[in-house]
């Protein structure tokens, strides 16, 4: 099929010209004004235009801006007509993006040359756009998958780790969804806003399931005890914490940007500190504990308190969960985010398929 120019000129004996030239080897269309011409190119897209400069009513530049301003006319190559030869008249055709020049009146050969070789060049321009654009899809999609993948492995891992206290994988799942309602309703609110950005809260969501990872180190003994833990043993649970970073710097540290590593290292190390300063490992106090950590702080808590444990029963009724977090309220938990979770009563229940009968 034959590429089609769009010749714009005023002058009738132009456009013959141009029609005799070009005909043979392109199909052409003409207009005899620029309002016309773009009139045209509401409905067709030529291949190239040829753009009288000096026209009356509406000149060749003025046409030129209104191409450039439109996303559907803004990448169609044009070449500049013109029987001025200054040099900064075609220093000007060239700032307002033509991809050439071309005087009046015109050498048949030079013409067709121009006009070939600048179709050439926007051919080429056009299949490397889209090979371009093809190779980022496939690795866009790649990397998708990728992240599918580790994130499938991630969670994986984490499951089998609580698995190892009894525990049904549930407690990943459910922490997960309590931290990214939380940090959604924050955002809501207007709260933390610095921090709480869509690729922050993607990325807490994300490290949320490796808040545990340090237990595969702790003993069976210890972990799977029915009962009260010593003070011994306490001790020895607490560095599940520690083992946490250390663990993260080696399946993740280097495959990971280093801001989502610190994310999941906040998370890990520092979910048991407290809002007073009594807390483990470093007795961080307020809002010298990450963010990331005090909002899991919360979820880790409301879970181990509702799901069954090999040390506990659950609590019921969700209300008497609530009533016992509040009790830690400016103490154990940041009030702010403590008092967003709480309102969040009738989301958890429904998140629970909780009735009010069952409550």
């Amino acid at each position: 099929m034959k590429n089609v120019i769009l010749v714009i000129d005023d002058d009738k004996t132009n456009l013959s010209l141009a029609q005799r030239l070009l005909g043979p080897q392109y199909r052409i269309a003409a207009c005899n004004s620029g309002r016309a011409a773009l009139k045209y190119l509401k409905t067709h897209r030529p291949d190239l235009i040829l753009l009288d400069i000096n026209m009356p009513e509406m000149d060749g530049f003025e046409v030129m801006e209104n191409l450039r301003s439109s996303i559907h006319t803004e990448s169609i190559p044009v070449i500049f007509l013109t029987a001025d030869s200054l040099a900064e008249t075609e220093i000007k055709c060239f700032q307002m993006g033509a991809m050439d020049f071309v005087t009046k009146p015109f050498v048949p050969d030079i013409l067709l040359s121009r006009v070939s070789k600048t179709i050439e060049l926007d051919q080429y321009r056009h299949n490397l756009e889209t090979m371009v654009n093809v190779q980022a899809q496939k690795i866009t999609e790649s990397s998708m998958r990728l992240g599918r993948i580790q994130d499938s492995v991630i969670i994986g891992m984490a499951n089998l780790i609580e698995s190892r206290d009894g525990s049904t994988g549930k407690h990943v799942k459910n922490t997960q969804a309590y931290v990214r309602m939380i940090a959604n309703e924050l955002l809501s609110r207007g709260l933390f806003t610095e921090e709480l950005t869509p690729s922050y809260i993607e990325d807490l969501c994300k490290a949320a399931p490796l808040h545990d990872v340090g237990k595969i180190k702790i003993p069976d003994a210890i972990l799977q005890k029915p009962g009260r833990l010593t003070p011994e043993e306490f001790e020895t649970m607490k560095l599940h914490t520690t083992h946490s970073r250390k663990i993260i710097q080696t399946i993740i540290g280097d495959i990971e940007d280093a801001h989502y590593v610190r994310l999941v290292e906040d998370i890990a190390l520092y979910h048991h500190e407290r809002w007073d300063g009594t807390g483990y490992p470093a007795g961080l106090t307020g809002i010298n504990i990450p963010l990331s950590a005090r909002i899991m702080a919360v979820a880790d808590v409301f879970d181990a308190l509702y799901e069954e444990r090999c040390y506990k029963p659950p609590v019921r009724p969700i209300e008497r969960i609530m009533q016992i977090m509040s009790e830690g309220r400016g103490t154990q938990f940041d009030p702010v985010i403590l008092d967003v979770f709480t309102d969040m009563l009738p989301q958890l229940k429904e998140i629970l398929h909780i009735t009010e009968k069952e409550c």
